[in-house]
């Protein structure tokens, strides 16, 4: 074994040897646009991770770490034949945008050991035992992937994407679709389409005005607020960074229970509210409630809260259950992050159930065929100036008065996560996440079904670590620490 990697912490990685892996099958060089959705997306990566205790075959003989990564290597090959936009690479074209050229360049594999046991893992901390550690470090390429042993004779398969080429929809595809290459099950799952005429611009555009709410061209951005150009110039440290507002990545819980708790609680008046939703909502009142704490100012600051919409099943005639249709099988990023903004006093002393009428107000506007058109017309009259959802961005000095203190985060739904399909011919996971502390200055929250089945979720939040306390004194029932013994691997 070579270097160790990320080194503190509760357990140390020796990092193996590191082989890049190409389709099996050779291809014609060629360029792939992205799409005018793919565009809104930053160079950002997102991680995943799936662990695996007592790998075994049918025959329920134990596998060794060799030949275990001898499968997932030679699986990966033939995946990628069909999925050769994650072999390839993002360049620049001439007018400074990005594409993707598919040369068949592969994908970094790295092999690993990890002194720990399986059931010894700090899955509630993610930071310190997941980032660096498990989850690849994506230095060149689309897709990085790393295979690590751990001392039970567990193992840890893991990736990281390139969010500009993939959503997590296109990702679920894949890593269903390399496991059952893996396994040579049949039907095969579903092969990818990477026809970007189905996110063509109309012709003549037509943009709704609303959109200039949600998004924004990055050269219209306002400069930071003055205080922290002041300290970026002096080199002093931020109010971000001190420990207390820094964000900080957590794995939760929440019971079928407590979700059905809290729907029954965001319903009113005969409405009926979907978990995500009410989830939503409760959490919206909570990091509002902190933000509350921390100011004591309930006439100034503000709360934001957007959640992440799936357009393929928006863009096609078919429900999403008609594997016949195009937009079914679309690779790329088919999102948009609708959001709501209300002063924080509100979130706070307003009922579960008007915050939850709130989200789904924001939600419904987007969730449309015409929302999504108009969005991808939307990019196509400010191209080549790259653009953002505008829940990402800091308001400038001209807002900072009334955003000093402010909160915003977003929600994404992992109830696709195929957690319980990840079998690579061993069994299925005992867990699998996404990790995604992309960096920026709202927070991110990812609920994904719990690898039980149970009803339960399986919750990654991101968020500062001062809303984490806040959440974690206010409402222990609900968001309760993932551990080893809930996963019953003691």
């Amino acid at each position: 074994m070579g270097e160790v990697a990320g080194a503190g912490g509760e357990f140390a990685v020796k990092l193996g040897k590191k082989e890049v892996v190409a389709a099996a099958l050779p291809m014609q060089e060629h360029w792939l646009p992205l799409s005018n959705l793919d565009l809104l997306l930053p160079p950002l990566d997102v991680g995943v991770f799936f662990c695996y205790t007592n790998p075994t075959t049918t025959a329920s003989q134990r596998l060794g770490y060799g030949s275990l990564v001898a499968i997932l290597k030679a699986a990966l090959a033939q995946a990628l034949v069909s999925y050769y936009a994650l072999a390839g690479e993002v360049v620049q074209n001439s007018v400074g945008e990005p594409e993707l050229l598919c040369n068949n360049r592969g994908v970094d594999f790295l092999e690993a050991f990890a002194d720990l046991e399986l059931c010894h893992l700090n899955l509630y901390n993610p930071d310190e035992t997941i980032e660096g550690k498990l989850v690849p470090t994506k230095k060149q390429g689309v897709l990085a992937v790393q295979a690590t042993e751990l001392k039970c004779g567990g193992i840890v398969v893991s990736c990281t994407f390139d969010h500009r080429i993939a959503d997590a929809y296109s990702a679920n595809m894949f890593m269903v679709f390399w496991a059952d290459t893996a396994r040579s099950a049949a039907p095969i799952s579903l092969r990818p389409s990477f026809r970007r005429s189905l996110l063509n611009p109309r012709r003549p555009l037509c943009v709704d005005p609303s959109l200039d709410s949600m998004y924004i061209p990055v050269s219209a951005l306002p400069p930071p607020p003055k205080h922290k150009q002041q300290a970026d110039e002096e080199g002093e440290t931020t109010t971000t960074s001190r420990d207390d507002d820094r964000l900080v990545s957590r794995m939760y819980y929440v019971t079928a229970a407590k979700l059905s708790e809290l729907q029954q609680r965001a319903c009113s008046n005969g409405s009926k509210r979907s978990k995500l939703e009410s989830f939503s909502a409760f959490l919206w009142k909570m990091v509002a409630e902190s933000s509350l704490v921390a100011n004591n100012d309930d006439n100034k600051t503000m709360s934001r809260m957007g959640i992440v919409v799936d357009g393929r099943c928006r863009l096609m005639s078919q429900g999403m259950d008609d594997k016949r249709t195009p937009m079914a099988s679309y690779f790329g990023n088919v999102l948009s992050i609708p959001f709501g903004e209300k002063r924080v006093m509100e979130v706070v002393e307003k009922p579960l159930s008007w915050v939850a009428e709130t989200v789904n107000e924001f939600v419904e506007k987007a969730a449309t065929k015409e929302h999504f058109l108009g969005l991808i017309d939307w990019v196509e009259e400010h191209r080549p100036v790259p653009a953002v959802a505008r829940i990402y961005c800091k308001p400038g000095s001209e807002e900072e008065e009334k955003e000093e203190g402010s909160t915003a985060f977003v929600v994404s739904s992992g109830q696709r996560f195929p957690v319980t399909e990840m079998d690579f011919g061993w069994g299925k996971p005992v867990l699998g996440s996404y990790h995604f502390p992309w960096g920026g200055e709202a927070g991110y929250v990812m609920p994904m079904p719990s690898p039980l089945a149970n009803g339960d979720w399986v919750v990654y939040l991101h968020l500062f670590a001062s809303q984490v306390a806040f959440i974690e004194s206010h409402a222990p029932t609900v968001f309760r620490p993932l551990t080893p013994h809930y996963l019953n691997l003691l």
